[in-house]
């Protein structure tokens, strides 16, 4: 901490934990989810426990992924507003906090798209109990609605995780491009401002 701005810099830096956390949650989710949950279930007997089984998963993670949501688009806002502002940043990390811009809309939508879809797809049969073969196909008995739900949400969940990759690639190259800048470059920049 520079002496003078503790609070300032106290602030940026639970910014940054809750931006680098949501991050987490919400790729962390993805990749449990696609990677380990929707195969798993498999081993569940019952195609309709399956989808009991994957739509309550998901709709426990929900909260989480609307927590993470919050806290990485708060988070870059607030440092979009203070240290990533234009004027403060060269042109190659500019470049970036434009393509991270971008990737967080991308984040964003794609991730209440498969919310809203994953909501429609559980409620085409009682208590999210859809047929499923595993957590990614639909059964025979599954509801053409409910089938034609799945593949749309598996599409979306494929978009929302590539674009929760893209994220936080992003995130790293811009701050190792700030990490790179020598000091006095940093100090001549910021007293510029």
């Amino acid at each position: 901490m520079r002496f003078g701005r503790p609070h300032h810099d106290a602030v940026a830096q639970l910014a940054r934990v809750g931006h680098d956390l949501g991050a987490a949650g919400l790729l962390g989710g993805s990749l449990f989810g696609r990677f380990a949950l929707h195969p798993a279930v498999g081993g569940i007997r019952d195609k309709a426990e399956r989808g009991k089984v994957v739509n309550a998963a998901w709709r426990r993670y929900g909260t989480i992924n609307g927590i993470s949501l919050a806290a990485v688009t708060a988070g870059w806002l607030a440092a979009r507003g203070t240290e990533a502002r234009p004027v403060a940043l060269s042109e190659r990390e500019e470049a970036l906090a434009r393509a991270k811009d971008g990737v967080l809309v991308a984040v964003a939508v794609s991730g209440i798209a498969t919310a809203v879809t994953g909501i429609r797809f559980s409620r085409t049969a009682p208590g999210g109990a859809v047929p499923l073969e595993d957590g990614d196909t639909p059964a025979y008995e599954t509801t053409r609605e409910g089938a034609r739900l799945k593949r749309r949400l598996n599409r979306l969940g494929a978009l929302t995780t590539g674009a929760e990759v893209a994220y936080v690639a992003v995130d790293a190259a811009l701050a190792q491009e700030g990490h790179s800048r020598p000091p006095a470059r940093r100090a001549l920049r910021r007293r510029a401002r």
